[in-house]
């Protein structure tokens, strides 16, 4: 439908401008289109390409779909949208304007139709919180979530939510359909959690009424340890049904300890004591380090919804910048738990920088908030029953082996901050450095 040669030429310019695209401009003029698939061929016609791309020497394929209609139809969809056009492209239909499809509602209903049958929705909307993905609403019933990325094999988050929800782990979003090529996940549609605020959302809510009230957390009116508790439990809960779905393994400290130098690798800083953080790390040889379960592996405030009904866990796809093997490996549940926690200091932290100040103690707040709710939360997980089975067995073991996964976690932010927000690299770099003191004077606990 689309000469190849003119595709390519729209794809280099179209790529770099895209949110879920990890490579740059030189690696976009690299690219070479895979496959191509006609899904509709008329008006409005939509095309489904996979594109590979060598991002920083490592090739990463695409999942691309584009809308076509008439050049001369000025579609008011598209308009305030120009990072979603491509431009005017030579087609079979005739010259027509390319887009990104799920921002058209007709071409959204029939991407929704590949990945589910039986079911007709009316509306679409887009959801306008994804970077790696695209999610589109369904008569407010039902969410696609369009794999942009997509991994040799199936997609840790279609895999993981689809084997839980099964097992009856009430805590997830239910699939109600998939779209598969040669078993690569394209797309997943499940049940749409109407109502739902997402965990980080209600931690700045509490934190902008703790900086007004200028009391303890717990006696702030918009107190968030109630939830930080019970969101520990579901965490213990989930880790408890991955274990009993997936199964358990023995730790393999070595495996871990390659993939935090690989990560170390992967992050320069001026600020960064690499030497530090190596002894850290390596320090974990010797001790008894618990077992390893599937992990949700990019486990923060962000991923977590609250609802009427409690919490629900979302996105299982693990840390988008580092390799799907090593996303997929079996790991510590303390590593989840490491990234909850990063997630309340990184509230704290942005909550401050809204607030404006450290004035009149604002900042020792930010730190008090820290503190009772990852107390609370620790105190949610530790307390569900099974968690202790896949945990180490003893006290300094289990917060050295937690203080070493947010210390990771700690440096895999200093790399993302480095690279897309240099003006908040600050606040990892400021963890890495606690997290070094403190467990060089036995202050850490879990």
């Amino acid at each position: 439908m689309i000469a190849p040669d003119e595709l390519v030429r729209a794809l280099v310019g179209y790529l770099p401008r895209q949110r879920w695209f990890g490579g740059d401009e030189s690696d976009a003029q690299q690219l070479e289109v895979e496959s191509v698939r006609v899904l509709r061929d008329e008006w409005p016609a939509l095309v489904q390409a996979l594109v590979r791309v060598p991002s920083h020497g490592s090739p990463s394929t695409y999942n691309v779909l584009l809308g076509l209609r008439p050049a001369d139809s000025h579609d008011p969809f598209l308009e305030g949208k120009p990072e979603s056009i491509l431009g005017e492209l030579d087609t079979e239909l005739g010259r027509a304007v390319a887009y990104d499809a799920p921002v058209d509602q007709e071409l959204a209903r029939c991407l929704f139709a590949e990945t589910v049958s039986g079911q007709q929705p009316e509306r679409a909307r887009m959801l306008g919180a994804d970077q790696s993905n695209t999610s589109v609403v369904f008569d407010e019933r039902w969410i696609m979530k369009v794999f942009r990325r997509v991994g040799d094999g199936p997609n840790p988050d279609v895999e993981m939510t689809s084997a839980l929800a099964g097992a009856g782990f009430g805590a997830v979003a239910r699939p109600v359909g998939e779209w598969l090529d040669d078993g690569k996940h394209l797309a997943v549609v499940s049940e749409f959690l109407a109502g739902g605020v997402d965990g980080f959302h209600l931690a700045l809510t509490s934190l902008r009424d703790l900086y007004d009230c200028k009391c303890a957390p717990d006696e702030a009116g918009g107190d968030f340890g109630p939830d930080a508790g019970r969101l520990g439990t579901i965490t213990g809960e989930l880790h408890v049904a991955t274990a009993a779905v997936f199964g358990t393994s023995p730790a393999d400290v070595d495996s871990w300890l390659a993939d935090m130098a690989a990560q170390r690798g992967r992050t320069s800083h001026p600020g960064l004591d690499h030497e530090a953080v190596a002894r850290l790390q390596e320090s974990l040889r010797g001790t008894d380090p618990g077992l390893s379960i599937r992990i949700h592996g990019d486990y923060h405030l962000g991923q977590v919804m609250r609802t009427d009904s409690g919490w629900y866990v979302l996105d299982f796809e693990g840390e988008p910048a580092r390799p799907l093997d090593e996303r997929r490996r079996p790991s510590s549940p303390l590593r989840d738990v490491a990234g909850m926690l990063r997630s309340f200091h990184y509230a704290a932290a942005v909550g401050l920088r809204e607030h404006g100040d450290e004035k009149d103690g604002v900042g020792e707040l930010a730190m008090s908030w820290e503190r009772h709710n990852r107390a609370r939360f620790l105190d949610g997980y530790l307390n569900v029953e099974g968690i202790d089975a896949v945990l180490p067995v003893r006290h300094r073991d289990r917060a050295l082996v937690l203080s070493v996964f947010e210390l990771d976690k700690a440096v895999y932010e200093v790399a993302y901050e480095a690279s897309h927000r240099p003006e908040w690299v600050g606040i990892p770099l400021s963890a890495v450095q606690r997290i070094l003191e403190e467990t060089a004077h036995g202050e850490r606990t879990a």
